[in-house]
């Protein structure tokens, strides 16, 4: 008997949505305002994932600009019917609701079909036995009826994939499982022994989330609503489980006859969500036409008896990124634009080079940075750079990220004619100098120590020797209970000329991240 460990995704991977085609396995999740957005995901045994490209790699795809940090794009859904994949999400404040589709879930994917009549977020598609699709999402109420906010509504319409656009009448079909349902979200509507099911998010993202389901005869309704619901929560535990913040699910069902359940949840430590909504998984059970959560137990557990499929193999991922590739691996991150228009791994052989660009992070722009999700509670993040500034404005080194308003700089700086490390916390868009001391020379070496809820900086000529910048800092800024949002902490380098025109940059020899 295999077990698995839960999260089976860690760090900022959020909104989790799956098929199976065959013995194949696609994921995909939400990534707001980073760039490119909505990674994939193929997996063989439902546990162990291999990164295969991304939905929306191209600016032509994903138009971001002047987009909040929790803005861009939510809740993606990855469907597959008779040879094409479907993703469709919502890109908040720059497209609203669309899809794109591929032949192949590695890409290309085509460029977006907007819905402009496609009203809310959280779009999902079923296809029917007889061939119609569906679109389903969930909007607010109309004003004149509304009672609260939060005061959703699922609707299901039929919509013409060739056309591009939803087509009929738009029938609601549930409030949620309670008297006032808040946020009733995320829908995915499925169909099994002569019922269609409608499953959604109800409460909220945070420690009230929940899964609830009803189901009809008929795809229009009524539906019922389950009267065991919800069918997954963590909410009755308590503020120190170890797993908090369950929902968003989706469905699939293995080739063997499994069903299993994929969602989001986070994992507090010391009372904070550093790392954001992670991927889990649980088994279901049906009984009486209705699913059952992890039998006997109704909970998402860290340690789970795996499914019933071969194991798929997977390489481990390499902690220390050395920059030898031509392109950089699948994680690394920009925000709201390519990282090709300021970071390159040619310019200068094993180095990853970022232009000062003037953007600075704690603008709705495109700031000269590159980072990855941090994934442990526990971590060493390192760096060697290669930088030397040329006037004041001029700054570069390593960052711990939750938003523009919150994050942690660790920055070689000039001022006054002088050099300086600098250590800067923003929080509420206020910075504040944690120390700094006087550096020479144009190779630092730079190291964030996160333990728990604590961190410590270091910075030296090399590894082997360095001295302690700071000890002790709160990290608890990085965690959504401050900094709101929904997004996780992303730790990695970062250049800026802060406003002024500047044909200086930061030459990155190397970037290593490992968990403790």
């Amino acid at each position: 008997m295999r077990v698995f460990t839960n999260p089976i995704l860690p760090g900022f991977y959020p909104d989790p949505s799956i098929c199976r085609v065959g013995e194949d396995y696609y994921l995909v999740n939400s990534t707001f305002a980073y760039f490119p957005g909505v990674p994939v995901w193929h997996s063989r045994d439902l546990v162990n994932w291999e990164q295969i490209g991304h939905v929306l790699e191209r600016e032509s795809q994903l138009p971001l600009e002047g987009t909040h940090h929790s803005g861009g794009i939510f809740a993606p859904t990855i469907r597959y019917h008779e040879g094409i994949f479907y993703m469709i999400t919502t890109n908040i404040g720059c497209g609203g609701n669309f899809y794109v589709t591929a032949t192949n879930p590695a890409g290309p994917w085509s460029d977006p079909i907007v819905l402009d009549e496609a009203i809310g977020i959280d779009p999902s598609l079923f296809f029917d036995d007889d061939g119609k699709a569906y679109y389903i999402g969930t909007k607010e109420k109309d004003k004149s009826i509304s009672r609260y906010w939060g005061d959703n509504v699922i609707y299901v319409r039929e919509i013409d994939l060739e056309q591009g656009k939803l087509v009929g009448e738009e029938y609601v079909v549930w409030e949620g499982s309670c008297r006032e349902t808040i946020w009733a979200e995320g829908p995915h509507l499925y169909k099994k022994d002569g019922y269609y099911y409608v499953m959604i998010s109800e409460g909220g993202t945070c420690h009230e989330h929940a899964i609830t389901i009803a189901r009809s005869e008929n795809l229009l309704g009524p539906y019922e609503s389950f009267r065991c619901n919800p069918i997954l929560t963590h909410r009755h535990l308590g503020n120190h489980n170890d797993i908090q913040n369950v929902g968003h699910g989706d469905l699939v069902q293995t080739q063997n006859g499994e069903w299993w359940m994929v969602l989001l949840a986070s994992r507090p430590y010391e009372g904070y969500y550093n790392m954001g909504r992670e991927t889990f998984l649980v088994p279901v059970t049906w009984e009486d036409g209705w699913p059952i959560v992890n039998e006997g137990k109704g909970l998402v557990e860290e340690i789970g008896v795996a499914p019933n499929l071969p194991e798929f193999k997977v390489l481990p991922e390499d902690t220390c990124e050395h920059f030898m590739r031509e392109e950089l691996d699948y994680k690394w991150m920009a925000l709201r634009g390519p990282k090709e228009s300021f970071c390159s791994l040619k310019d200068r052989e094993g180095y990853l080079r970022l232009q000062l660009r003037t953007e600075t992070i704690k603008e709705f722009a495109t700031p000269s940075l590159i980072v990855r999700r941090q994934q442990h509670k526990d971590f060493n993040a390192n760096t060697m750079m290669e930088f030397m500034p040329q006037s004041e404005n001029e700054v570069a080194g390593l960052v711990l990220m939750q938003n523009d308003a919150y994050h942690f700089r660790f920055e070689y700086i000039m001022e006054g004619q002088k050099n300086y490390l600098r250590l800067t916390k923003c929080e509420k868009g206020q910075d504040e100098i944690i120390n700094e001391v006087p550096f020479e020379g144009n190779k630092v070496y730079l190291r964030a120590v996160a333990t728990g809820q604590h961190l410590d900086f270091y910075y030296g000529v090399t590894p082997s020797k360095v001295s302690k910048l700071a000890e002790n800092i709160d990290a608890s800024i990085l965690s959504t209970n401050k900094a709101d949002g929904f997004v996780g902490t992303c730790i990695g380098m970062y250049a800026s000329s802060n406003g002024k025109a500047s044909q200086n940059y930061a030459d990155f020899k190397w970037f290593e991240y490992s968990g403790r």
